[in-house]
């Protein structure tokens, strides 16, 4: 079974409720159709609900739960809750309605309060639009420094990884990690693997030298990552710093790296930077045709997943059923 039809049978198994607050774009209502119909999850689409069945023509929706903020019974609780949540940070009754008349914070209110599991958007807003409402109202979950994001790539015909399956982290959110921001992105991206994957998770710290091949302040800080991921999980297989071939290939990680359990067999790509990260999936996905799935966030107290802007519906069906697994596993 594939990687999205294994994730779509777990979500089927304890079904959860997404959010989904981009209820006018056509893509995220053609995805909310296959996810009823799959019975992936429940939904909430946050709008209008004549100027939602206009977008919607033509698919079946009609099990969709739609909250139009202007008549949503919840209103003032929810205003209330905002207040006395970002009170320290000046949050007035004022400001708070008029975050929550905006579906990405009302959506977001929405996980705080139980309403909904999690929430998916993307498709039409900026990575930072989506995700500061989740930092400001669910913020961080317990025992987790940052907050991070990664992709699940599958590869087809790949002798690679978990039969072409790897995360690529951080790929789509933070910029230039220090030592400990990367080693803690490689520890949440191996529970991340593990939990969706359900394979044990192999990582590699990927950098231009493999093993002090070069010399360079950018490969020093990978170094001190790899220290520091081995102090703070000792069990995890992890190592580096690793080019790309020595991290995935058997043969290369042999030559390169021969002293190292892990070169060769790594399905767990931490890249040194965003730019790495984000140029490394997209590759990837446009000359092997891989499946990109994300960018899904880790490290939040529950599960808000952005979307790329050029996803497709089937991308969304997919995002979402990963979220409901995120939320079972919370």
């Amino acid at each position: 079974m594939s990687f999205i039809n294994s994730i779509k049978e777990r979500a089927k198994e304890a079904k959860k409720t997404i959010v989904l607050p981009e209820s006018l774009e056509r893509r995220t209502v053609e995805a909310v159709a296959q996810i009823l119909s799959e019975e992936i999850a429940d939904v909430i689409l946050i709008g209008n609900k004549v100027e939602i069945e206009k977008v919607a023509e033509g698919l079946d929706i009609s099990r969709a739960n739609i909250i139009d903020p202007n008549s949503f019974e919840k209103m003032d609780e929810y205003v209330n809750n905002l207040v006395e949540l970002r009170k320290a940070k000046g949050m007035t009754k004022e400001k708070a309605q008029s975050l929550l008349n905006d579906p990405l914070y009302l959506g977001v209110m929405m996980v705080k309060t139980g309403m909904a599991d999690g929430m998916v958007a993307g498709a039409v807003n900026s990575t930072a639009n989506v995700l500061r409402p989740s930092l400001q109202i669910l913020k961080t979950a317990p025992g987790t420094k940052l907050v991070s994001a990664f992709f699940v790539m599958v590869v087809p015909n790949c002798e690679y990884g978990a039969n072409g399956t790897f995360i690529f982290s951080d790929s789509g959110l933070v910029q230039n990690p220090n030592s400990d921001e990367l080693a803690s992105i490689a520890i949440s991206s191996s529970k991340s693997f593990e939990h969706l994957v359900q394979e044990e998770p192999i990582v590699g710290m990927l950098s231009h030298s493999t093993k002090g091949s070069a010399k360079h302040p950018d490969v020093d800080k990978v170094v001190e990552a790899t220290r520091i991921a081995k102090e703070l999980n000792p069990e995890l297989k992890l190592d580096g710093e690793f080019q790309l071939d020595a991290a995935i290939v058997p043969s290369v990680g042999k030559s390169k790296a021969p002293n190292s359990e892990v070169a060769g067999k790594v399905n767990v790509l931490v890249f040194p930077d965003l730019d790495a990260g984000n140029i490394g999936y997209k590759l990837t996905q446009r000359l092997a045709k891989a499946e990109a799935y994300g960018p899904i966030t880790q490290g939040i107290a529950k599960p808000v997943n952005d979307l790329s802007r050029g996803c497709t519906a089937e991308d969304i069906v997919g995002v979402v059923a990963i979220t409901a697994v995120q939320a079972q596993l919370q």
